[in-house]
């Protein structure tokens, strides 16, 4: 009876043991650009997110949160907070304010924007600052450009550049990737 009762608890701890899952450890190379198998016509063709397919991905979980200055969280965030937040969750350390964003980076001409760069805006009449607005570009197509970006009125909304208002007010392009 005894000898029953070990084997079986032998055998009840071998199968727990050997439910364990593996997982594979992330290289470099996976860190860098993330893979993704779609299925399309029972064929799969392997496409890839690179760093700004992703921070504009993660930029975008926070449309519709409220406008607070200086926020940088779900409960509100400004225009450079949901900026530096999107790069900062990347491994991507921006200045936290737009006027100080707008002084690094590379300064690229508006043609040659793309997705994951920085649109710079001066949107006060004050001659105080030149720049006190920013956007990250999530929509680049043959210069159909549209931003993601904090307004004090709607909070974080996606906009284009070809509106009016942004286009009087638009003043440079920055690239950080």
């Amino acid at each position: 009876m005894k000898r029953t009762i070990i084997i079986l608890l032998i055998i009840v701890i071998v199968s727990f043991t050997s439910c364990k899952s593996s997982k594979r450890a992330k290289s470099k190379k996976d860190a860098s650009v993330s893979s993704y198998v779609i299925k399309k016509n029972k064929k799969e063709t392997a496409s890839y997110k690179t760093k700004a397919d992703r921070i504009v991905d993660y930029s975008k979980q926070f449309k519709g949160v409220r406008y607070k200055w200086g926020g940088t969280t779900k409960s509100g965030m400004d225009c450079s907070g949901l900026v530096f937040e999107s790069f900062r969750a990347h491994g991507i350390i921006l200045p936290r304010i737009s006027r100080d964003m707008a002084k690094k980076g590379d300064k690229i001409p508006l043609k040659k924007a793309r997705e994951g760069d920085l649109l710079f805006f001066k949107t006060s009449k004050s001659r105080r600052h030149d720049i006190n607005h920013v956007g990250l570009i999530v929509k680049s197509k043959a210069g159909d450009i549209a931003f993601i970006h904090a307004t004090t009125r709607k909070g974080v909304i996606v906009s284009k550049l070809s509106e009016n208002y942004w286009k009087s007010a638009f003043v440079e392009t920055r690239r950080f990737l």
